[in-house]
């Protein structure tokens, strides 16, 4: 095996465990003496609690505990401020726990010898609800009259509001040749991640209540559980076993303060793993945002100016609302140098489940926007939309929407060149269609951060240690950054054998433990490979000069700092919101057959500047990975609600792509464009991929059609509305 391994695509370290079965997920852990869990949904989207009987649960079989509100001695959580109950009702210490904000608020943990014991228990709770008026429309919440959902946190339902101001817009409209308005709409998605939120907790032998299930950033997950029970974070453990995906879902906790509340107070394991169901209703989804905009350019195709209003569904929470929608604000004006830019970006509470991080993190619904509204100036000017995005496209030195330039070096250009290259791309030329098998093609780009953002100083921490006698026996690498799928751990690997000069076979991986590592940061924002890459370098480095030096054994840690951000101005945006971007371009071919409305995607390129492939075949397998999930965004997924309830709370009803339904065929071009902080050049690609898909599937529909779609999915029913085929 070479010694060489940063480059090469070497076997996944979890590919044997996970294929055989031999692996553990949360639901695959069991403890002697095992308790079960199962917890009372409020099942309505606002209502106060004014009473919980709960004494014919607590006699029922097998049931050891129940809780409720007043259990928890500080009854609040949330990953960005404690807006959330752990446990609605009264009797808790803070005011307002007792209100119920959306259908997957819980209301009573129970506790039994047996799953089913504890789910009869459950349907013997009795709870007297006073219902209070629905939100389920962000304008209507927005409104000065409307009922304000969080009274503890302010006069209004705008939780957010960002604001960008560069130059003049009104000037650069007034000097533009053409102009394109147009109001669009991105919908909610559903995670759907193979394993359902679950865990195991209970005692370790240092005293600690331990938490075992899935997440997405250990040291985050513990702060957090230790605050709602009133304990110092020592009190708390996390550890991480196998991650049946996330995709950002599990950044905000579901199970995990219940689960440890039992534990305290029992002093016994406790386990609980929710129905599919429970997850479809019970924990956050990508927002729904809808984008009023208005765009203008000059004949000779320059964008000129630039105007938009984002409003995005918070839901009954915040959770990472104010993130999504701070990186949404950064990418609506696209990858293009535009002069003119006035944005206000608004968050808004409802009664829907809540919005959450989610993989592209609030620049696909941007950039929906932002692709759609460039593909429509290029029409409208006669041009070719690669062309067109050349002419734009950001470069070295040109600022964003936030008045900054974009950190060098900027590689939308050669992502651009690269997809329209591999695609052989060709302007559209209109020919008469004689089937109702009509085929178009479409483009769309991107860009993205990577890495925490707006004054937040990045950091991440790994340990590793060196043993042998005369040559190096073995290596350790401790790191608690989160596998969720995405091969975290085999590059980690890889990194530590490049530095140190071994095989990756000497290389053991000690993971996802807060008692035993340093604080990795989230497995989120396309981060990981940058930070924990630049982490595990240094810390090899560190301890190779000890090994050099003789020492036996050869220990060292390293904090690595990522260059540092600012926040958003109030009025005027003007920051350096982040240290790095990534670049993505992608050409699409689809075929839609014109009587039934079926949108089929018959390839699609993307060229993803990745600065350095690491693992070049983990690499690809993000890429299409990605593109399948946002093809099932743009296509066919559709979570349904009506009046905070949400109608798609099964697999049977909100569909998600078979093998049958994804793409025909996905190319992937990867583009080196080493960004020069990134370890040996890396940039991030988790969300890379995922954010142009439905818009360069818009742009294509549009070709074949002649029809824009500005809402999507893009079903059969919608498709046909689009071609005046149905009302």
């Amino acid at each position: 095996m070479p010694k060489t391994t940063v480059g090469q695509s070497l076997l996944r370290v979890d590919s044997r465990g996970k294929v055989t079965g031999e692996t553990h997920y949360s639901g695959d852990l069991a403890m002697t003496g095992m308790l079960h869990m199962k917890i009372l949904f409020a099942e309505r989207p606002h209502a106060r609690v004014k009473d919980i009987k709960i004494s014919k649960a607590q006699a029922a079989a097998g049931v050891a505990a129940v809780y409720t509100a007043k259990d928890v001695p500080v009854n609040e959580y949330g990953l960005q401020i404690p807006d959330q109950p752990v446990l609605c009702g009264p009797g808790a210490s803070k005011p307002y726990t007792d209100i119920v904000r959306f259908v997957g608020d819980q209301i009573a943990a129970v506790v039994a010898q047996t799953e089913a014991q504890a789910e009869a228990a459950v349907k013997l709770i009795e709870v007297e609800y006073e219902d209070l008026p629905i939100l389920a429309d962000p304008l209507t919440a927005m409104k000065d009259d409307a009922p304000v959902l969080h009274p503890d946190r302010g006069d209004t339902n705008i939780c957010v509001h960002y604001k960008i101001r560069k130059g003049d817009v009104d000037d650069g409209f007034a000097k533009a040749d053409v102009i394109i308005e147009g109001e669009y709409h991105t919908p909610v998605q559903e995670h759907a991640f193979l394993q359902p939120e679950a865990g195991l907790s209970y005692i370790d032998k240092d005293g600690r209540i331990t938490v075992e299930s899935g997440g997405q950033w250990t040291h985050a997950d513990r702060e957090t559980i230790a605050h709602a029970l009133g304990l110092p974070d020592e009190m708390i453990r996390i550890i991480y076993p196998a991650i049946g995906g996330a995709f950002g879902g599990r950044e905000d906790l579901s199970v995990q303060v219940v689960l440890a509340l039992a534990t305290w107070k029992l002093q016994r394991p406790v386990k609980i793993i929710w129905s599919r169901r429970e997850s479809m209703i019970g924990h956050g989804k990508r927002h729904a945002v809808t984008i009023k905009a208005k765009w203008g350019a000059t004949k000779d195709g320059k964008i000129i100016a630039a105007e938009h209003e984002l409003i995005g569904d918070a839901g009954a929470y915040m959770y990472t609302t104010n993130k999504v929608l701070g990186n949404a604000a950064i990418t609506s004006t696209g990858p293009y140098f535009i002069p003119n830019v006035k944005a206000d970006v608004y968050g808004v509470y409802t009664n829907n489940v809540p919005g959450a991080a989610f993989r592209g993190f609030g620049a696909p619904q941007a950039l929906f926007m932002a692709e759609s509204q460039v593909n429509k100036l290029a029409e409208k000017l006669g041009m070719d939309p690669v062309e067109f995005r050349l002419k734009n496209a950001l470069r070295d030195g040109d600022t964003m929407g936030v008045g900054t330039p974009a950190p060098n070096p900027v590689s939308v250009v050669q992502c651009i060149e690269a997809a329209r290259d591999k695609f052989s791309w060709k302007r559209s030329r209109k020919k008469k269609e004689t089937s109702h098998l009509v085929r178009g093609h479409g483009f769309a780009a991107g860009f993205k951060n990577v890495g925490f953002s707006f004054g937040y100083q990045e950091n991440c921490w790994a340990k590793v240690e060196i043993y042998g006698n005369g040559i190096m026996e073995r290596a350790v690498v401790h790191h608690a950054g989160a596998e969720v799928g995405q091969g975290t751990h085999t590059i980690m690997v890889q990194m530590a054998a490049h530095v140190l000069g071994i095989s990756s076979d000497k290389i053991e991986l000690r993971t996802s433990d807060s008692a035993t590592q340093g604080n990795p940061g989230s497995a989120s924002a396309s981060r990981l490979t940058y930070m924990a890459g630049n982490s595990i370098k240094g810390a090899a480095e560190a301890a190779l000069a000890k090994w050099n030096s003789e020492e036996r054994p050869a220990i060292a840690e390293f904090k690595y700092l990522a260059p540092r951000t600012t926040p958003f101005d109030k009025e005027t945006g003007y920051s350096m919101p982040n240290f790095q971007y990534a670049y993505v371009a992608q050409a699409v071919e689809v075929e839609v057959d014109t009587e039934t409305g079926h949108v089929k995607v018959v390839r699609i390129i993307s060229a993803d500047d990745v600065g350095k492939a690491i693992n070049p075949e983990l690499v690809i397998g993000q890429i299409e990975g990605a593109i399948v999930q946002a093809h099932g965004y743009a296509v066919l997924e559709e979570y349904k609600t009506k009046d905070g309830r949400v109608l798609t709370d099964q697999l049977s009803t909100y569909l998600i792509p078979t093998i049958l339904d994804i793409p025909e065929k996905v190319e992937s071009v990867l583009v080196e464009v080493p960004d020069p902080n990134g370890p040996w050049g890396a940039r991030g690609v988790g969300e890379l991929p995922y954010l142009p898909v439905a818009a360069a599937i818009a742009a294509a529909i549009h070709d074949a059609t002649g029809a824009w779609i500005s809402e999507f999915p893009f079903t059969p029913e919608r498709v046909l509305r689009a071609l005046g085929k149905i009302q």
